[in-house]
């Protein structure tokens, strides 16, 4: 979109019949004095509608569902600003959507709408284009106020760590404080942020918890409906029918953030270390530019980094530490087994003969299985030596059709052995399962992706031991640290009283 600067005012090239071709301009071209909003006028009745929709977001032209006329008139009057999507900086580009300054990811085209070479964004073209001619609507009038007294409808009770945990979050979100919550797999995360949450919302607190995978998003919004009836929930996610809709809580992917601006008072995200997020600094900086000014930040995980365990142990970061899982059962903790060269073996057409072993007791006693491979190639080579043994063992990975149908007929208990790769390492429950680990010293099986493979293990409270092994050609520091962790949660939580036996 075009506009005419007419008489110290920007005017949208669409609405002006005549207009003098040389005072066309994009919206990258101008100064930022020229684009400062105009001052609030509190006599204007502006549209609510448009309040809700554009509050808090960072969208471009197309995805607003209003005409320019009046969005146009409501910049006008203060309540609407016009921002650069691209901008020059320092002899290259910044895009102030994702915060992306990385000249690979810019490409240049002939524009039909402005007439010139046009520079726009690749890192986040998935969000929509955002070119030197594309504005950005922000809303700068008031925010939509609400609160709710007593929105927490929920009858279960916390057990002493959580109860802790979450006073915890509750105080963050009043003081607007950062906090970790470093919660083993297993320890019932999700019950410990209700009433942290319904605090923000008794305080007129937008909140967003902000995870990196949808079919958590997919898992987490009915949980939060059921809890809190009364409030309304967004739900985001790619194609996902709320993201046109205003709510005092949001349940999203960290994508999605990038759609957001100035929006939430409370930011809880969830999976802190997982893929994406921990990997793509666009994600962290869309994050970021969500909150507001002065908001609480929680993150959660079950495996920090390594830099984040050590500020937690020395007291330079503020962290809550749950050791154990709610059902006061210790974690359980994985065997180290050699089993030679497995890579050479398998490519022969031989399952390593410590594998075979596992595999087939297994099968022998009935017991489900998931058995982690590094690669996919390596897991679709393995599955048709494990099928001459039963013909209803499956392989998943990240980018099979059936993954869902897979994980569920395992969960039917259809399938008796699923091999993986670590797409399934966080984010699946099965009651019931030991898991192994094929070439554990490979680099893809970092200590955190180990820690949360073990985590599958021994969950449920009627089933809360099992077998995990790590199958290895030579042990590794992610191996030994991921083992050391899950033995010092388990200290732990014996100091404290918080398992039996």
């Amino acid at each position: 979109m075009l506009f005419i600067k007419n008489d110290q005012e920007l005017v949208p090239r669409v609405l002006l019949d005549e207009y003098d071709t040389a005072k066309l301009v994009r919206i990258a071209d101008l100064s930022l004095e020229e684009l400062r909003e105009k001052p609030i006028n509190l006599e204007f009745e502006f549209n609510r509608k448009l309040q809700l929709f554009l509050s808090g977001r960072n969208l471009l032209l197309e995805e607003v569902p209003f005409s320019i006329e009046e969005i146009h008139e409501h910049v006008r009057h203060g309540y609407v600003a016009y921002r650069q999507g691209i901008v020059s900086e320092g002899g290259g580009y910044c895009c102030r959507r994702c915060g992306n300054r990385d000249l690979q990811l810019f490409y240049s085209f002939a524009c039909a709408r402005c007439k010139q070479s046009c520079v726009y964004c690749r890192q986040c073209i998935m969000m929509g284009r955002v070119t030197q001619c594309t504005p950005l609507l922000e809303w700068t009038g008031p925010k939509p106020d609400f609160h709710f007294e007593d929105a927490l409808v929920w009858s279960g009770t916390l057990s002493p760590s959580q109860a802790e945990a979450s006073e915890k979050i509750k105080e963050a979100v009043r003081e607007r404080k950062d906090l970790l919550v470093w919660a083993v797999c297993g320890a019932g995360k999700t019950e410990m942020l209700f009433e942290g949450i319904e605090e923000a919302l008794r305080l007129g607190l937008r909140t967003a918890v902000a995870t990196p995978r949808t079919d958590v998003v997919l898992e987490l919004t009915p949980r939060f409906r059921n809890v809190f009836p009364e409030v309304s929930i967004s739900s985001l996610y790619g194609g996902s029918e709320d993201r046109h809709r205003f709510a005092p809580l949001v349940i999203t992917t960290t994508h999605q953030l990038l759609r957001f601006k100035n929006a939430f008072d409370v930011m809880i995200i969830d999976e802190v270390d997982a893929f994406p997020y921990a990997a793509d600094e666009m994600l962290q900086q869309a994050a970021e530019a969500a909150r507001t000014e002065n908001s609480a930040l929680v993150f959660l995980t079950a495996t920090p980094k390594e830099a984040w365990q050590r500020e937690c142990f020395s007291g330079k970061r503020n962290c809550v530490i749950l050791p154990a899982r709610f059902h006061r059962h210790p974690l359980p903790i994985p065997k180290f087994v050699w089993c030679g060269n497995w890579r050479k073996e398998i490519e022969k057409g031989r399952i390593p003969v410590p594998v075979l072993k596992w595999f087939r007791e297994r099968l022998e006693i009935g017991k489900q299985a998931l058995v982690f491979f590094p690669n996919i190639e390596l897991m679709e080579m393995a599955l048709p030596l494990f099928r001459q043994f039963d013909e209803r063992i499956e392989a998943v990975h990240s980018e099979d059709p059936l993954r869902k149908e897979k994980v569920q007929a395992m969960r039917d208990r259809v399938v008796p052995i699923l091999l993986t790769t670590t797409i399934l390492e966080r984010g699946v429950t099965f009651p019931n399962i030991d898991v192994a680990v094929v070439g554990a010293e490979d680099d893809t099986f970092t200590e955190s992706a180990l820690v949360q493979i073990a985590g599958r293990v021994g969950r449920n409270p009627k089933y809360p031991d099992g077998d995990i092994t790590f199958f290895h050609h030579g042990q590794t520091r992610a191996m030994v640290r991921a083992r050391n962790q899950l033995l010092r949660m388990n200290r732990d939580a014996r100091a404290k009283g918080l398992v039996d036996g």
